[in-house]
This record gives C-alpha cells, structure tokens and sequence, in this order.
C-alpha cells in the first residue's frame, strides 16, 4: 500500500499555522483601543477567532475620503534573520504605510497585513517564538502609529520565500486612511519663503538596504552580520536594522488630521524614503514650481557616514539613495510649533532650510565625501574629496 501524503508531507503546517494566527490575531486585539472613540474604531459584533471586524461608517459627511495604502518591509528583514531578532520589524512596516499616508494630509486608521513565511517549521522544531517577536513589535508599532490592526493573516509558501537563516519571510501591509477633502496637501498651498522643518531619522528606514548589504558582504564578508561596531556590543547588522521612526502620530496632530484640531499651519509632508530628500521633497514642491535650499540638514548618522565611506558611494547617489538623517520634511510658515510638537512626541526636529523661487533643490552637503567632514570615524584612506553644496 502507498504511503499516505498529508499537508505537512509538503512543508505546510495546518496546526502550527492555526497557532501563529492566534499570536497575531491576540496582538491585533491589543491596538483596537488606539482608535477608540475615533474614526476607524473597530466593531466585533462576535468576538471569536473567526469574527468578523468592521468599522462604523454610516454617518460621515460629505467630503469624507478613504482610500488603502500598500508597501513592504523590503529587504530589511534579512537583517533580523541575521541576528535573529524581530522586535523591530513592524516599526519598518508601519512607517512605510502610515507615513506615506499623512503626506497626502490623510489619517491612517487600520492597517491589514499579510506575513509570506518559507516554513513555521515542525512540531519538535518550530518557529513560534519567531512570530512572538514579530507580534511584539506589531503592537508597539500599531501604538506610535495611532492605527488599530485588523487581521493577522499569515502563509506558508515554501521555497517561494528565501533569506538568511532556516526562518525566513516577506511581510507587506495596507493602510486604510480617511481624510477631508479640504484637509488635503495638494503641493499649491506652499508658499515661498515657507520653512522645512526636519524630523531626525537615525536609521535606514526601509530603504537603500541593498546597497547597504552589498557594502557590507564586500568589505566584511558574507558573515558581516558578525562584525562589531568599532569594538562595541552592536553588531554591523545590529545598526543596520536600527528601526523606523514612525512620525505618524506626530504629524496628524500638527495638521489635525481627520476630526481633530489643527495645531499648527502645514503647508506639505515628504517622507523621505526611496529616491531620498532630492526625490521625495522633489515631488511635493513640483506643483507649486518652487524650489528648496536646504543649509541646515542633519548629519546622517555615523553608521550611516561609515556604510558610506566604506562602499566609496558618492555624496549625491548617497543623497539619492538614502534620507541622510531626515526621515521627514514639513513644508510650514511655523516652524516653531512644528518643532514643539514633534519633539512632545520625543522626535528630534530642527529648522533645515526655505523654501525659494528658483526650481531645483541645494543642498548643503553633510556625506562623508564633503571636504570639510570630521574625519574621525574611520581611515582618512576611505574618503574621497568631494562637494561642499549639492544640486538637485
């Protein structure tokens, strides 16, 4: 008689999986009190596993929109599979989906996520406390976020998912946002001579860490996760997966955000990810036809200077690639009360530049190939001269 087949013969687990769906659907519970009372506070009529989930939209008024926002962790998560620690990785998640929300002057409310693993292993070896950590950040995410979760949907997929290590994933979200019509950031409200203000950002964020990896595995070799920062306890892969500042919160609190009242005057948001300041700013300043001079940015962070020095990036492909240690700029004729409000939500902010009449953005260049750079954090050999203003 031939031997019987089953499911878990193929790599997928029903029972592990039915497990790790409870750890994420418990976590998801935890964040529906952060919209309490708000637009987007989740109703369970049947409070089960397999209950359904919905929001109360029956009253809003005319001018109301919504609309799903969708991105991805990346390539970042092979640096948790490195170091085996996934605490931090919803952070990276979250930002990337409710930021780019509240740059359109939208509120983000609930957030829906699917976690594609390669195996959540066996039985005798499995990996739930993986997932824990996962979870873990998942709520404290969903909390500096101000969003609520609404699902925690997970699948096994096999050698489809490949990475570092025997435990490895892709995780992508979407981010349900509500805004008013008149709320929204159309690029025509800014104005010349409005200020940018920077929001500090110390890490990578989600983007950019290809280049980062092929930097590292070339001059460190492909066990560079292992290499301590200059003879400290973080490792090289430690710094890199430094998580996301999510500025969320922050941000709909200055502009009001759907229902609320506004703080302060915002003019436009860039969350500087992919394309970095020249191509995030870039684009919100396009429909006004105005440029930027940016004469006071922040330094990028010594790791970041370091991964740049090492990998010999040039100052504008750095710039390009990377935020460069402004995770996001605000377009305001009121930087103070900007800078007040970020720093109530313990997010360093500074003046950084204006906004001018000229196109174009000019920045004053803080990459560790600019000549008038502090060289003390590595061999002078790695650095190359470079340009002391940069124009976009």
């Amino acid at each position: 008689m031939a031997k019987q087949t089953t499911y878990a013969d193929s790599g997928v687990n029903i029972d592990l999986g039915d497990d790790v769906s409870k750890i994420l659907y418990n976590a998801a519970k935890q964040t529906w009190n952060n919209r309490k009372g708000k637009l987007g506070e989740v109703i369970v009529p049947f409070d089960d596993f397999t209950g359904v989930r919905a929001i109360d939209v029956s009253n809003l008024p005319s001018g109301t929109l919504m609309n799903i926002g969708f991105d991805s962790v990346g390539t970042k998560m092979e640096l948790a599979e490195r170091v085996k620690n996934h605490r931090t990785i919803a952070y990276d998640l979250f930002a990337m989906v409710t930021d780019d929300a509240v740059v359109r002057g939208a509120e983000p409310a609930l957030i829906g996520s699917i976690l594609d693993v390669n195996s959540l292993g066996t039985s005798e070896k499995s990996f739930i406390e993986e997932v824990r950590q996962l979870a873990e950040g998942y709520i404290g995410a969903a909390k500096a976020a101000n969003v609520a979760i609404v699902n925690g949907e997970v699948a096994e997929l096999g050698s489809r998912i490949g990475g570092f290590g025997p435990f490895n994933y892709n995780w992508g979200a979407g981010v349900v946002w509500f805004a008013k019509k008149d709320r929204m950031f159309t690029g025509r409200e800014i104005k010349e001579g409005d200020y940018l203000v920077g929001l500090r950002e110390e890490g990578f964020r989600s983007n950019g860490l290809s280049l980062v990896r092929k930097i590292m595995k070339n001059n460190h070799g492909d066990n560079w996760h292992q290499v301590h920062w200059k003879k400290g306890n973080a490792s090289l892969a430690d710094l890199a997966l430094t998580p996301s500042k999510i500025y969320t919160a922050a941000v709909v609190d200055m502009f009001g955000g759907y229902g609320g009242e506004p703080k302060t005057e915002v003019h436009g948001v860039a969350h500087i990810t992919g394309g970095g300041v020249p191509g995030k700013l870039g684009r919100v300043l396009k429909p006004s036809g105005f440029g930027a001079v940016i004469d006071e940015p922040f330094e990028p962070s010594e790791f970041m200077e370091y991964t740049q020095a090492l990998g010999n990036v040039p100052d504008v492909e750095a710039y390009k690639t990377w935020n460069m240690g402004q995770g996001m700029i605000i377009v305001t004729p009121k930087p103070e009360e900007v800078i007040r409000i970020a720093r109530d939500y313990e997010i360093p902010a500074q003046y950084i530049g204006r906004v001018v009449s000229e196109q174009g953005i000019r920045i004053r260049n803080k990459g560790s190939m600019n000549p008038d750079k502090n060289r003390e954090l590595t061999d002078e050999s790695l650095y190359q001269k470079g340009q002391k203003e940069l124009i976009f």
